[in-house]
């Protein structure tokens, strides 16, 4: 199985894993399955970082991603043409994004965030 895993996950997988759910945790810690991280989660956790709404820095990132055994998954045209069908349930435009590159990739999301339920077409 893939799982794509959001930007907040990531962060509170980082900083405080006791917030996770045990069903998110139980994917994160699944040997067998591909844990991806999106390309625009690092740029959304940058632009936070430079607004000063977060402080955590690209060593960080990159020691998180080793550490929780999850790949870079970059995103790319097919991605983004999926925005086009994509309903307005929600108005991050960095979720929408993760939720359409999830869409193509046919990977899961592991997400706290309830407007993903709104949407079709990918597992939480």
């Amino acid at each position: 199985m893939r799982f794509l895993i959001d930007t907040v996950t990531f962060i509170q997988a980082l900083q405080c894993p006791e917030r996770i759910s045990a069903r998110a945790l139980s994917a994160i810690q699944d040997d067998e399955a591909v844990r991806e991280f999106s390309a625009l989660s690092i740029t959304e956790i940058a632009i936070r970082n430079g607004k000063g709404k977060l402080n955590l820095r690209r060593e960080a990132i990159v020691a998180g991603l080793a550490d929780l055994r999850m790949q870079a998954l970059p995103w790319n045209a097919r991605h983004a043409f999926r925005l086009f069908d994509l309903p307005q349930h929600h108005a991050d435009p960095f979720d929408r994004q993760i939720f359409t590159q999830a869409l193509a990739e046919n990977n899961s999301i592991v997400t706290r965030d309830e407007k993903f339920r709104l949407y079709e077409g990918v597992s939480r």
